[in-house]
């Protein structure tokens, strides 16, 4: 009798261990948070990531200047996503959607641009630029002399004039 007591103890013994050990694995708890609600409450779904202040900006300047406006349209794209009120990110973005051929995204970007930084020679600058690049001369010239107008001193003014004057002069060839 001594032995089917020793027996039945051990055996409920290893039972509750059991049920401690269950208790431990992943089954269940895994899915609960610190304060006892689902832990999908906790997770990140936003769908904007987090950015160091100019970096989307800064990377994409690099970007521009290395010549690789692909990238820097892309990267543009993410920053104006991400911050759309940044006149920094639009220019970036019309630069680089012009250097890509994608005048129809560098149109919307300079009609954000107008409404958050218009009548400045930076704008009628990029947006004078971007004619030229279409082949819009008289456009580019409009809007090259209203950059003048406003900073005659402004030398990236003086070089798109000249830029232009080159473009009247010398016919491109292919």
């Amino acid at each position: 009798m001594l032995q089917v007591s020793a027996r039945i103890r051990c055996i409920a013994f290893l039972l509750a261990s059991g049920a401690i050990l269950v208790g431990c694995q992943s089954s269940g708890v895994d899915n609960l948070a610190a304060y006892g609600d689902s832990a999908k409450t906790v997770e990140d779904d936003s769908a904007v990531a987090f950015y160091k202040n100019d970096e989307l900006i800064t990377i994409g300047k690099l970007q521009f200047q290395e010549k690789n406006y692909g990238k820097s349209y892309a990267i543009y794209k993410r920053a104006v996503n991400v911050f759309p009120e940044d006149p920094a990110a639009w220019l970036g973005f019309a630069a680089s959607a012009d250097m890509v051929g994608r005048f129809d995204t560098s149109d919307r970007a300079y009609r954000e641009l107008g409404r958050m930084i218009g009548n400045t020679p930076v704008y009628y600058n990029n947006i004078g630029y971007s004619h030229l690049l279409r082949g819009d001369l008289p456009g580019a010239r409009r809007y090259f002399l209203k950059a003048y107008e406003l900073d005659p001193a402004n030398e990236v003014t003086a070089r798109n004039l000249e830029l232009l004057k080159n473009s009247v002069n010398f016919a491109q060839r292919r």
